[in-house]
C-alpha cells in the first residue's frame, strides 16, 4: 500500500468517480479519461491547472484549507471526506493519529455498562472495525461467522457473508468507507497494512471498493441480518464515540417495538441464555 502520495491519491480517485453532467459540461465530447478531467477540476476549483497537477503527482503537498475546501465542492465531496482531505493535507507532524497497532483496551466501566443492557445487542468496534467487546446477545448477533470477531474480513472473507447480510453490496460499500474514515491517515499502522494487503489479494470487490477512496463515519443506519438460529432481523444501530478512547466505537443495535425483528431479538436472547 502506497503511503508516499496520499493527497494526490485521494484526488485522482475522486476525480474519476465525478462524472462531467455532474458539473454541467458536456458529455458528448469523446473523453480519454474517467471522470473529470484534471484540467476541469482546477478551472472548477478555481487554481491553476499546473497547480493541480503538481497536488495530484504529489510535488505540492500542503495546499491551503481554503483550496481543499474550493476542490471538495468541485469534486462534491460530502462533510466525511472533505475533513479526510483536510487531514491529509496538513503536515504529517499536525495530523490526527490513532493508536497505530498497539492493543486496543475497552474500559471496565464500559464493559459493566454493556452488560446491563440484556436485550440490547452491543459491540465495541477498534479502529480496523475489530470486535473489541460485545455483551451477551452483541455476541450471538455475530456469532457463528469464521470471522465473527472482525466485520471486514466478515464482510469479505466469510463464505456466508452474503446471506447473513441481504444488502451485501451496500454493507461493503459502507464497510470500506467506515474502514478508511476510521483510520484516518494511519496508512502506516502494521495491522491496517497486512489488513489491506491480505484484502486487496483475496477479494475483488474489497480491492475495487478500496480503490474509490469512499470516505463515510460510523453514525446511525437501518441493516438487515439473516441469522442462521432466528431468521430475519432488521436493526436499526447508533454508532458512538468513545471519547475517553480514541478510535473506539460502541455500536448499539435495537429493534422496531411489537416488530418480528424484536420477537426475533427476544428469541436470539434466550437462545443464548
Amino acid at each position: 500500500m502506497d503511503t508516499e502520495n496520499l493527497l494526490g491519491q485521494f484526488l485522482r480517485a475522486r476525480r474519476e468517480l465525478v462524472q462531467p453532467e455532474d458539473l454541467g459540461l458536456p458529455v458528448g465530447v469523446r473523453r480519454r479519461v474517467s471522470g473529470l478531467r484534471r484540467e476541469e477540476v482546477a478551472r472548477a476549483a478555481g487554481v491553476s491547472t499546473d497547480y493541480y497537477v503538481r497536488l495530484e503527482q504529489g510535488r505540492e503537498r500542503h495546499p491551503s484549507a481554503q483550496v481543499i475546501d474550493a476542490l471538495a465542492r468541485a469534486l462534491e465531496l460530502e462533510e466525511d471526506a472533505t475533513a479526510h482531505l483536510h487531514e491529509l493535507a496538513r503536515p504529517a507532524a499536525g495530523r490526527q493519529h490513532g493508536q497505530g497497532g498497539g492493543p486496543e483496551q475497552v474500559s471496565l466501566r464500559l464493559l459493566r455498562m454493556m452488560d446491563a443492557w440484556p436485550h440490547t445487542p452491543a459491540v465495541v468496534l477498534g479502529r480496523r472495525m475489530t470486535v473489541l467487546a460485545a455483551n451477551m446477545l452483541g455476541e450471538a448477533l455475530f456469532a457463528g461467522h469464521a470471522h465473527s470477531g472482525d466485520l471486514v474480513r466478515l464482510v469479505f472473507l466469510d463464505p456466508d457473508a452474503r446471506t447473513f447480510y441481504p444488502e451485501w453490496d451496500r454493507v461493503a460499500l459502507n464497510t470500506v468507507a467506515g474502514l478508511r474514515q476510521s483510520i484516518g491517515a494511519d496508512y502506516d499502522d502494521p495491522a491496517l497494512v497486512e489488513l489491506v494487503g491480505e484484502l486487496s489479494l483475496k477479494s475483488r470487490e474489497f480491492r475495487e471498493l478500496w480503490a474509490r477512496h469512499d470516505i463515510r463515519q460510523k453514525t446511525h443506519e437501518t441493516k438487515r441480518f439473516r441469522h442462521p438460529l432466528v431468521g430475519e432481523l432488521t436493526l436499526h444501530y447508533e454508532a458512538l464515540t468513545v471519547n475517553s478512547a480514541p478510535g473506539q466505537q460502541l455500536v448499539v443495535y435495537q429493534a422496531d417495538p411489537g416488530s418480528a425483528s424484536e420477537e426475533a431479538l427476544g428469541l436470539l436472547g434466550s437462545l443464548t441464555a
